[in-house]
């Protein structure tokens, strides 16, 4: 059976417009830089860019830190192909491969970090809490997961801002995001010291950055 995903604005047609419309309506430079920031990357750590995209994030995280390991990862070719076409452009040694949020292709205990951005709004309830759990099985002891995601909105004005994203990418899979259970979620996946570090206003509604850790 082939794999089922849905693609970054939600249809493949839209996907050559992905870049352009996070650039210019999403306030993504400041977002993905606090996330980075957040990330704090270290030399020699290995980390894991989960749903990469078209590895702007990935490449950001890959110049912050140039004596880190950095993987992306997303289920969808057509975005893998304009990754790879990015990062030869920048001149940055990032390995890429296609899998599953929920099921990923590495061992237990093999990443310092791991980030995503824009993903788990895309996952149903259970996809979500799978995916959690297998960010858990590949963080190391003391590993962190760093997530700027769509989050409880601020305000009336910022709800119906979402209602755009919700009709685009569907209610079913963002209906946790606007009702903020995103760190309950971390919570029962086992992480620990989570907390929601940043809520950002969008023409869309509210970006929240999120954190947690994997116990020692």
């Amino acid at each position: 059976m082939a794999e089922r995903f849905i693609p970054a604005l939600g249809h493949a047609w839209l996907t050559r417009f992905y870049d352009p419309v996070l650039r210019w309506t999403m306030r993504e430079a400041t977002f993905k830089a606090r996330l980075v920031a957040q990330a704090d990357v270290r030399p020699g750590h290995r980390v894991l860019d989960l749903g990469c995209g078209t590895a702007t994030l990935t490449i950001l995280v890959k110049r912050s830190q140039p004596d880190a390991e950095v993987v992306g990862l997303d289920g969808d070719p057509e975005v893998l192909r304009r990754a790879a076409a990015k990062i030869a452009a920048a001149g940055v040694d990032i390995a890429l491969s296609r899998g599953w949020s929920d099921r990923l292709p590495h061992e237990a205990c093999c990443f310092d970090r791991v980030v995503t951005s824009l993903l788990l709004h895309h996952l149903s309830a259970e996809a979500k809490r799978r995916t959690l759990a297998e960010v858990h099985r590949v963080l190391r002891p003391g590993g962190q997961i760093h997530i700027a995601d769509w989050g409880q909105a601020q305000d009336f004005v910022m709800r119906g801002a979402f209602l755009a994203i919700q009709l685009l990418d569907g209610f079913a899979t963002t209906t946790d995001n606007i009702r903020g259970r995103l760190p309950a979620m971390l919570r029962d996946a086992g992480f620990a010291e989570v907390q929601e570090t940043a809520r950002l206003r969008t023409i869309f509604g509210t970006l929240s950055l999120y954190r947690g850790e994997r116990p020692r």
